[in-house]
This record gives C-alpha cells, structure tokens and sequence, in this order.
C-alpha cells in the first residue's frame, strides 16, 4: 500500500482550479493541511521547474519540502515529484463535470513502509489539502486576486 487517492467535485471550472495551483501567492495560502502555512523560497511553475518551500505545521515546527513539476498541462494536470524525504510523486488531475471541476488527487510514495505507517495521517491531510482549496477557490470568487 503506499498509493493515496483523494477526490472532490469543486464548483468552479478546471481553469479557476489551475490557476489556483498555478499562482504561487494562492499556492501557499492553500497548500497543506489544516493549521500549516508555507513559506515559499522558489516556486518555479513549469516541466523541470524547483519548488522550495517551509511548511510551518500549528505547534511551529518547520519542515522543509523540495519538489519538481515534472508535468504540467495548463487546466487538465500537474504533477509534483518530492524530491526530499518521502519520496513520493504526486498528481493532481482536473477534469470538466457539470458541477465545476472534479480534482483527483494520487498520491504515490516511493516506500510502501512508509506509506503504510503514515497513512492515519496522509489521507486526512489529503482531504484538509482539498477542503483548502476549495476555501480558497471560494475567496477568489468573491475577493479577485
């Protein structure tokens, strides 16, 4: 087992969502789970570009995060590879429904033992990932930019 899926229907449409990957100021208002903040060094969004980041969980303690967009399809998908313990590759699919935007959300890490002695902390922080984009698509909505 070391495979996460997370999925959500969000009410706006695969550009909207894009754009909140996309924009490293949205990113980092949004990425993590609930109670983190992140402070970005490099967010390089493009195929091979480095994104550098602290992630500072609710007690304080800062962990620090390297990865590379490996793939990016403007509205469609982005695929993020973690570079520094874990290891893992994440992609995040965007597909069109009638309601806004189904996002899928595949999180594979490189060591099942990890994943597997992780996984009562993954899948929640996966669906808090979610619930916080879907906080920040709603801000945008209504406070543009």
């Amino acid at each position: 087992m070391n495979t996460f899926h997370n999925q959500r229907v969000l009410p706006a449409p695969p550009a909207a969502v894009f754009a909140a990957i996309a924009t490293p100021e949205r990113l980092a208002r949004w990425w993590g789970p609930a109670g983190f903040s992140n402070r970005f060094e490099r967010c390089d969004f493009r195929p091979g570009g480095r994104w550098v980041f602290e992630m500072v969980g609710p007690d304080g303690t800062v962990y620090p995060n390297e990865s590379v967009f490996q793939h990016i399809e403007p509205h469609r998908q982005v695929v993020v590879r973690h570079t520094c313990a874990p290891l893992f590759t994440l992609t995040i699919t965007l597909e069109p429904v009638a309601e806004g935007t189904r996002v899928q959300w595949q999180q594979v890490f490189d060591d099942p033992a990890f994943a597997q002695a992780a996984a009562h902390i993954l899948q929640p922080a996966n669906e808090q990932n979610l619930d916080r984009l879907h906080a920040e698509l709603e801000r945008s909505a209504t406070c543009p930019g």
